[in-house]
């Protein structure tokens, strides 16, 4: 009987990793495109508008600073996401 309920709270534990863990993922996905379009303007914007930005960011570098921020927020938001969640649900 011992060995049940340790598998059932060994699911139930999965489970609720598995829910916090989505629901990072998607927190992350949302703050990833948010921080692209708010990238993406101002870094093509400079492009056009400095000579130094149009002599020497071509558009590999755009690339690259664009999905580094992307990157960036998606890991800190999904992160930040699972550790608040599994906070509030460890005191219950």
């Amino acid at each position: 009987m011992a060995k049940n309920v340790s598998l059932a709270s060994m699911d139930q534990k999965l489970a609720m990793a598995k829910r916090y863990s989505y629901e990072g993922v998607v927190a992350g996905a949302k703050a990833a495109v948010v921080a692209s379009v708010a990238t993406a303007i101002p870094t093509f914007a400079i492009g056009k508008m400095s000579p130094w930005a149009r002599t020497y960011l071509n558009p590999t570098a755009k690339a690259l600073i664009i999905s580094t921020v992307a990157g960036m927020a998606y890991f800190v938001v999904a992160d930040k996401t699972i550790l608040k969640t599994a906070r509030q649900n460890s005191f219950k």
